[in-house]
């Protein structure tokens, strides 16, 4: 134990006092971080500018929906943190995403057919 007329020091991580001692945060830096923003930014700019080079149409919808998805999940790995998470958790995540995504596109293909019936 320390004696308590001497300044301890919280971060020593050798000779700690348990009732005092704190670990010291690891800064993993701002690296990542803009990796993050710079892929976010190249995936916007290629958006925007398919938006403004394609005639509109399914081709263009799927190409804003798809990179759209990539996004999102980039986010999603990125800001949540699943990039370090184990497989199985990954995918818990992302499947029911994908499920979800595969029936708005059969609700969608429903919806098309009964607007074609003539009652």
């Amino acid at each position: 134990m320390s004696n308590h007329n001497t300044p301890v020091d919280i971060h020593d991580e050798v000779n700690y006092d348990p009732i005092v001692w704190v670990p010291k945060a690891h800064s993993h830096g701002t690296k990542g971080l803009w990796k993050t923003f710079w892929i976010l930014l190249v995936l916007t700019i290629a958006d925007v500018a398919l938006y403004f080079t394609i005639d509109p149409g399914y081709f263009r919808n799927g190409i804003f929906i798809f990179l759209g998805i990539v996004k999102a999940a980039f986010i999603v790995y990125s800001f949540m943190h699943l990039t370090f998470e184990h497989k199985a958790l990954k995918k818990s995540i992302v499947l029911p995403m994908l499920f979800v995504i595969y029936l708005i596109v059969l609700m969608l293909d429903e919806a098309r057919y009964w607007l074609d019936l003539n009652w």
